[in-house]
């Protein structure tokens, strides 16, 4: 046991653990932060980053029985590989429950950094509409916070960790602090040209990514090398360990303490606050204790939730700071996944160079002020969109021999390809929870998570018209063949969850204030996507990290006031 005494503790490493880091630290507080997972040092263990197939088990295709029994979950997220498999959560080892009937994909992070190692770097801000919406359509409780009070914390982040994209002057998609775009393939700059002229309302974009394109704050620009889920060394990619972690470190004041797994959160009745945090060593097996005068909770949407309801007391019988009853409840995440493909036959004298990490995005269209709201659903989505064009890999089975063949091989198909991917807004929904199974313990003893959620009627009715509009998209775009496909993906799959323990006005329907800060404990704040009051469509990761400085100015100056 140890009785260390720290400023500030931070659990959890990933996107909101770094950035609470970076604040508290460059704020002069002492920061510990603990993480559950093997620490990842930035560069040298990114294993898999640039190795060759051929130097991967099985040229670096899926290993299915290994991933059927250890990775079951996080071969969901799409970019699980040989290459990468040591940045992912072992599903076997940290198991959790749901009802195998209707399941949720909880896709974790396996080392320190979390999932900020292994995002898709999409950064796109809340709108005014976003941020009133549950008030005007009465579906969940409002939000205690405007636009207004979040957009300085938008522009701070987005300077520190540097976005590329282009301003276009939207409403519904807020433009930020970018540095330069990424460019448009040729056949997307005539995609987009056909659908804004024949179809008003609907824009389309480059992706606003947390990929630099020019030297920015001692990181490369991005060289499009293409393996992005397998860590970026040059730090051109936004992740804890490129960004916010070196810059705490560079205060002194972070200890940082990996393979530590939070049991519990300790509740002192006559102080009325966190007077410890309780803490296995995973390697080990040793508890140990820790306390500060600030707890940051930042161990992700589930992760947090679960930790909170381990530590009921005879104070906090239903979960610790739930006096409120509504934590655990009305999880959300994004519907997600392809709509529908197109092949298109223009622009085929022009190709692309490397790997551009990412792709072109259709904002919000669907139920805007300027829009006729003939939509059979309340709320929106979007479209996130890549274009590829067949290689060599793809033509290897055809027909041929000898030169003719391989000079052949050497050339593009003779198509594009375009995906479209819909992004749905999900509703807060008091049934899609997380519990903990007290019956079900895991190795350490600790009773397991179990997550309950599924798509209610208006994220099917959404989804259906996804498909809809994006064959009028395409029609527009001039595509000659399109396939559509309305099924949806499972709760999870977006990894996006979020909504467990909402902010709000009232301490009788929410679990935190408006500075992310306990409604019933002063000392302890929760930043990761369990604050969030309602989903939006589009990715979240920027809100988090601008509610988490938002958060950590505040609580530094309550400290400095002695009022925690």
């Amino acid at each position: 046991m140890s009785d260390a005494q720290f400023d500030a503790i931070v659990i959890g490493s990933g996107i909101t653990g770094g950035w609470a880091a970076k604040e508290l630290t460059e704020k002069g507080l002492r920061v510990l932060m603990l993480d559950r997972s093997p620490d990842v040092k930035h560069g040298e263990d990114y294993h898999g980053e640039h190795v060759s197939s051929w130097k991967l088990p099985f040229y670096g295709k899926e290993q299915r029985q290994l991933n059927d029994q250890e990775y079951f979950m996080s071969r969901h997220s799409g970019v699980l590989s040989a290459a990468n498999r040591h940045l992912f959560n072992n599903d076997r080892d940290n198991p959790y429950q749901y009802d195998t009937t209707k399941p949720f994909h909880w896709i974790r992070g396996g080392g320190v950094g979390g999932r900020s190692l292994l995002w898709y770097r999409q950064c796109y801000r809340f709108s005014p509409a976003d941020f009133n919406a549950n008030r005007e359509d009465g579906h969940g409780s409002a939000w205690p916070i405007s636009y207004e009070d979040i957009a300085p914390w938008y522009d701070y982040v987005e300077d520190f960790i540097g976005v590329s994209g282009q301003a276009e002057g939207l409403a519904q998609l807020p433009d930020g602090k970018f540095l330069p775009p990424m460019q448009f393939y040729g056949i997307e700059k005539t995609v987009k040209k056909r659908i804004e002229n024949k179809l008003p309302g609907v824009n389309m974009t480059i992706g606003r990514t947390a990929v630099l394109t020019e030297n920015h704050r001692g990181r490369a620009a991005c060289h499009y090398c293409g393996p992005c889920e397998r860590g970026c060394s040059s730090g051109s990619y936004f992740s804890t360990q490129s960004s916010t972690l070196p810059a705490a470190h560079a205060t002194g004041k972070l200890t940082l303490r990996a393979d530590s797994l939070v049991e519990r959160l300790e509740y002192d009745r006559d102080t009325k606050r966190i007077s410890a945090v309780h803490v296995i060593d995973s390697k080990t097996g040793e508890r140990l204790m820790f306390s500060a005068k600030l707890v940051f909770l930042c161990a992700s949407t589930i992760a947090s939730t679960q930790i909170l309801f381990n530590s009921s007391s005879d104070d906090f019988p239903n979960g610790m700071a739930n006096s409120s009853g509504v934590m655990g409840k009305y999880l959300m995440d994004h519907t997600t996944g392809i709509v529908a493909t197109a092949v298109f036959l223009d622009n085929l004298d022009n190709y692309y160079y490397g790997n551009r990490p990412n792709g072109f995005y259709i904002p919000r269209f669907r139920n805007n002020l300027d829009q006729d709201g003939d939509a059979e659903f309340i709320r929106g989505y979007g479209f996130q969109g890549n274009s590829t064009r067949p290689h060599w890999g793809d033509l290897a089975n055809q027909k041929g021999f000898g030169k003719a063949y391989k000079d052949a091989l050497s050339q593009p198909g003779n198509y594009w390809a375009i995906g479209l991917a819909g992004f749905g807004e999900c509703l807060p929904n008091a049934n899609n929870r997380v519990t903990v199974d007290k019956a079900k313990l895991d190795r350490f003893g600790i009773p397991q998570v179990r997550v309950a959620m599924e798509w209610r009627e208006n994220e099917l009715k959404a989804r259906e018209d996804m498909a809809l509009q994006a064959q009028k998209i395409f029609r527009a775009a001039g595509a000659v063949f399109t396939v559509t496909n309305g099924e949806l993906n499972n709760p999870g799959d977006g990894i996006h969850e979020m909504g467990t323990a909402r902010m709000g006005d009232n301490p009788r329907e929410s679990v935190l204030n408006k500075w992310n800060q306990s409604h019933d404990i002063a000392n302890l704040f929760v930043t990761d996507g369990s604050c969030m009051v309602s989903s939006s469509c589009v990715n979240p990761s920027l809100t988090y990290m601008a509610l988490t400085a938002r958060a950590c100015d505040y609580a530094v100056t309550q400290l400095n006031k002695g009022l925690i």
